[in-house]
């Protein structure tokens, strides 16, 4: 069984395939590609995936609004699908901000370099601290 980390690694796997069919207009379905990635059907993943492909405008245009000398389309797809999941964490799930930003960072610094590693923790902490009345 994977723990959180690990899922988060499946679902930046699972996110970056479906944006590249996307950017090729390949027809796909997003539960065959969940199950490719994953040996055994996990929820928080498919909530996750699926969450964000609801919420994909509405994720993109935060990250445009917070990415400085940054615009999102250019971003790796990779780098996308982290940011995404970043944000999502973030702004619809009930986990903690601190663990939804320190994860994000943890993925890009397996993928991503230096300089995108510090744009993504930038721009979710500037989300963060952007959120009126946010519990935590």
């Amino acid at each position: 069984m994977k723990n959180r980390s690990e899922l988060r690694n499946s679902i930046i796997k699972i996110l970056y395939q479906i944006f590249i069919y996307e950017e090729i207009k390949t027809p796909y379905q997003v539960e065959d590609i969940i199950q490719e990635e994953l040996e055994i059907e996990n929820d928080f993943v498919k909530e996750m995936v699926h969450g964000i492909l609801e919420k994909q405008e509405e994720i993109k245009q935060l990250a445009n609004q917070y990415l400085v000398d940054w615009e999102y389309r250019r971003l790796s797809k990779v780098d996308q699908a982290i940011l995404a999941l970043g944000i999502y964490e973030l702004k619809y799930t009930d986990t903690p901000s601190i663990v939804a930003i320190n994860e994000a960072v943890e993925l890009s610094k397996s993928y991503s370099d230096e300089k995108v590693t510090k744009m993504i923790n930038g721009v979710l902490d500037t989300i963060y601290h952007s959120e009126e009345g946010r519990e935590e």
